[in-house]
């Protein structure tokens, strides 16, 4: 019970602090419409595993749209970081040695001796540049994808592209058919945003574990 309070605690803080952190770069003015809204989801999958890093995602874009809220389609967003929680996840288990911590010693596959400890960093800096380029691909498709399904859905509504203008092309992104556009022009913000969240989230995860019981 004790660990169940727990985890639901780093769930609704984690959500909160999402979209907090994700509202200061949204007003900072750096330039970069990044997002910044999945690395307390992705710390909690490290810490609490699979269920609590898809509620705290669905927690978080729920209430971020809530509090700023365009359109109830909006709310598809939601597939995004439940989505991040769960390649997050699988990506644990396939580098469980580099990716796992909070555990008894005795459970460790490797006991890494001082010479080697660099060769340990580079296993877990190259498991978490791996995961943040497959989450900046499986993003970009997701999102781009539920953007095009809401274009749909608008143009269908209105009848005039004139009053929609996201659906205008422009730019680089001009002869791109619309639903390449939404995933194509997304890749590169995705690269910045899925680094930073998924090192920070890491790096919050392993602070903390530092107070948690063994699993």
């Amino acid at each position: 019970m004790r660990k169940f309070i727990l985890l639901f605690f780093f769930s609704i803080t984690g959500a909160a602090l999402n979209v907090g952190i994700n509202r200061v770069f949204a007003v900072s003015g750096i330039g970069l419409p990044l997002y910044i809204d999945t690395v307390l989801t992705i710390t909690v999958t490290f810490i609490g595993g699979l269920f609590w890093g898809c509620l705290t995602g669905a927690l978080t874009n729920i209430a971020g749209h809530t509090l700023n809220f365009w359109g109830w389609e909006g709310y598809l967003f939601t597939l995004c970081s439940i989505t991040t929680a769960v390649i997050t996840w699988l990506f644990i288990r396939a580098f469980p040695v580099e990716l796992t911590f909070n555990q008894n010693k005795k459970t460790h596959a490797f006991n890494y001796s001082k010479s080697r400890q660099l060769d340990k960093l580079m296993n877990i800096v190259f498991a978490l540049t791996l995961l943040s380029f497959v989450l900046c691909i499986a993003m970009s498709i997701m999102g781009g994808l539920i953007s095009f399904f809401i274009e749909i859905i608008r143009t269908q509504s209105t009848q005039n592209d004139v009053m929609n203008p996201a659906s205008q092309p422009s730019g680089f992104y001009a002869g791109f058919p619309l639903i390449l556009r939404e995933i194509v022009s997304r890749i590169p913000i995705n690269i910045i945003d899925r680094i930073i969240s998924v090192f920070a989230g890491f790096g919050f995860a392993k602070i903390i574990s530092y107070g948690l019981p063994p699993r």
